[in-house]
């Protein structure tokens, strides 16, 4: 190929103009005839061989982060494990995402995460590992295609930076070593922006179809949260796309129609089945997944009108506003780069501004940006329930937003503003870092110096080096990424050193300091203070608006008042081997051989006696599943062999109200059975009436 056929292949696509990026495109790199003058003395032919290296190592490195010594983290999220292991034992179980083999109620999601899980179980029984090592190769597979998407268009170090960048967002190395839902639904929106960026070469529907339906798979893993990459998607298609107005608009209606049956024969088949043979829908106070989907798991997490969740507000909707991604426990998970990215989608549209409307570069600033901010935004201000881990959705917008902003800086590094630029942004992202550290006094403080020295010398090899040596400026390069990388690196590896359980995960450092956990208006700094024992102190929450769970915490089988019960709202205690050898006697005889208040109660019990276990009122306890005459009906039925008693067995349902089925069921079986104590827990033979 020519050196002119070369250059129109690329402007047809965008991808090069006078005085842009030459030979940004890997493709085009190995076929231009023209000399880059490597930096290195590389040939084309030698850069690319190195770059498969450096990609294999990545990957490498990714896994071996995501995988180490992933079994300490046990059960992890035991709401989602027990139902990973229902799914396993019923298909009908696994086809709707049921809590339990029994089939008496859902978790309050749509089961895409656990038909991975679930079928990980069947083939390698449970086990830590079965349940969390397919979210690990997920996140692989997510750094791998990050890479693959911001690579075609920006070359291989933009795609290596952005790779590394999602590897080593410490809440990244959280969730991708945890069985939450935003795994698989983080891995499917890149997929999705991968698929998009091919649809945008030559305006092919093909693509744009695959990205509406991987889109709309990812709302079947965690719902609405999926279509917030939406408005993005649509305008850089729209906007970007090289054919004419009237078919980008005809393509983007059949993506979007690609998204609703992807999505939307799921919703369709939990409405048309009849709910009599199907799990009741938790989550809902209808049994309806519409009701889930628009309210406790939907609009609910906007306007915070979502009945039956915990409290009026804080914890789980503390720092609302525009600043709440920067600030406390939630700067710390994801903000380390937040900054960066933000000023990279402005380089890069100033820099593509002459540009052609099908310019591929200022495509992708448009849509990373877009998920970025439309996403960031959402989470900001939304006023229900919102958790930190949450944010593991903005990393890969991050990501490829850092990796394109320096491959931007790397190609016009001759040039004296871009340098001086660079190093701006160099210094603003350095001094950020070195707040949020300030969040966390007392983790690694010898971060502090160390990052200002690397900082110190790559500012000066940024500005200098091309003067004084052109050799030095890939030193200037390596040591520039390395000081972006250091203090959200090191915290990705700590997080990984550590154990996560229950259902609120944090990544290392937990600030101390700002709006977030570290300053509630109830318990001690850095954790949940009144939810019993969850916190630093443990101490009752006080002051209005505090509402007292005493069994929230991780005390085990009936402990006192603040100690905790069997797990509690947030976390699952094992059961005793005497009830569990209880439970497991005459199993086979019941449809459950126990039913207990709450989910992650129900959960302790139903992974250490891997029987299916009734979790009533859902995962908050306030659900009207099942209703008093229906559990009265399943125990004369002769379905449920034992009722396992807590102290919270009216449910969890703060000031927002829901059923109180859980509380008129506990009232029954007081008033009818006899209680006894098997392994410290009092529970209720319900068989023996």
């Amino acid at each position: 190929m020519t050196s002119q056929t070369t250059a129109h292949v690329a402007d047809e696509h965008g991808l090069t103009l006078p005085g842009s990026w030459p030979g940004l495109h890997p493709t085009l790199d190995e076929r231009s005839t023209e000399s880059m003058g490597h930096p290195l003395g590389l040939s084309l032919a030698q850069e690319a061989v190195l770059g498969r290296i450096a990609v294999g190592a990545l990957l490498l490195a990714t896994g071996v982060l995501y995988l180490w010594d992933l079994g300490a983290s046990g059960w992890a999220n035991a709401y989602y494990s027990a139902a990973a292991l229902a799914g396993s034992q019923s298909w009908l179980a696994f086809l709707f995402g049921s809590f339990d083999a029994g089939n008496a109620i859902t978790v309050d999601k749509t089961p895409a995460a656990l038909w991975v899980m679930s079928l990980s179980v069947r083939i390698f029984g449970l086990s830590s590992w079965s349940l969390l090592v397919p979210q690990a190769l997920m996140g692989v597979a997510a750094v791998g295609i990050l890479y693959a998407t911001v690579a075609r268009v920006a070359g291989r170090l933009a795609g290596l930076v952005a790779g590394a960048v999602l590897a080593l967002t410490p809440v990244a190395a959280l969730m991708f070593r945890f069985n939450n839902p935003d795994a698989l639904l983080v891995l499917l929106l890149v997929a999705a922006a991968y698929a998009l960026t091919r649809a945008l070469e030559r305006g092919a529907t093909r693509w744009l179809v695959l990205a509406g339906t991987l889109v709309g798979f990812a709302f079947l893993a965690k719902m609405l949260q999926a279509f917030l990459v939406i408005p993005a998607f649509t305008l850089v298609y729209l906007w970007a796309a090289p054919t004419t107005l009237v078919r980008r608009v005809l393509q983007v209606g059949a993506a979007a129609l690609a998204v609703i049956v992807s999505s939307g024969w799921f919703v369709a088949l939990a409405v048309l089945w009849p709910a009599a043979s199907r799990p009741y829908i938790g989550g809902s106070q209808t049994n309806s997944i519409i009701d889930l989907m628009l309210g406790y798991n939907g609009l609910g997490r906007i306007s915070g009108n979502e009945v039956g969740r915990v409290g009026g507000g804080s914890p789980f909707s503390d720092g609302v506003g525009f600043f709440r991604l920067f600030d406390g426990e939630v700067g710390t998970e994801i903000a380390w780069l937040l900054p960066l990215a933000l000023i990279a989608i402005v380089a890069i549209v100033i820099a593509r501004r002459a540009a052609p409307r099908t310019d591929a570069l200022r495509a992708q600033a448009v849509l990373w940006g877009g998920w970025l901010v439309v996403t960031g935004l959402v989470f900001s201000l939304m006023q229900g329930i919102f958790h930190e881990y949450y944010t593991v959705a903005l990393a890969p917008a991050i990501g490829a937003l850092v990796g394109i902003g320096v491959a931007l800086a790397w190609r016009h590094r001759n040039n004296l503003e871009v340098r001086i630029a660079a190093a701006a942004a160099l210094v603003v992202s350095t001094g950020w870092v070195i707040h949020l550290l300030a969040l966390s006094p007392a983790w690694d403080p010898w971060l502090v110096p160390l990052l200002l020295g690397a900082a110190t010398a790559a500012v000066a090899l940024l500005l200098i080096a091309p003067i004084i040596r052109p050799a030095l400026a890939p030193v200037a390069l390596v040591v520039a990424i390395a000081v972006l990388l250091l203090v959200p690196g090191v915290a990705s590896v700590a997080t990984a050193a550590e154990a996560h359980t229950g259902a609120l995960p944090t990544a290392v450092p937990q600030a101390t300091v700002g709006v977030g956990r570290g300053q509630l208006p109830f318990g001690g700094n850095g954790g949940f203070g009144g939810f019993g024992g969850f916190g630093a102190n443990g101490t009752p929450p006080g002051g209005p608006g505090g509402f007292a769970l005493g069994a929230l915490g991780r005390g085990g089988f009936f402990g006192g008042p603040g100690q905790g019960g069997i797990g509690g709202l947030l976390d699952a205690s094992a059961a005793s081997p005497e009830l569990i050898a209880a439970l497991q006697a005459d199993a086979g005889a019941y449809t459950w051989t126990a039913a207990t208040t709450g989910s992650n109660n129900a959960a302790g019990i139903a992974l250490s006696s891997q029987t299916s276990v009734m979790a009533i009122g859902g995962f908050n306890g306030s659900d009207p599943s099942p209703t008093l005459e229906q559990f009265q009906a399943d125990v004369a039925a002769g379905k449920i062999h034992y009722y396992v008693a807590t102290q919270d067995a009216a449910g969890f349902r703060g000031t927002q109200g829901g059923s109180n089925a859980a509380a008129e069921i506990a009232a029954w079986v007081e008033a009818t059975f006899t209680p006894t104590t098997i392994g410290g827990a009092t529970v209720y033979d319900l068989s023996a009436r």
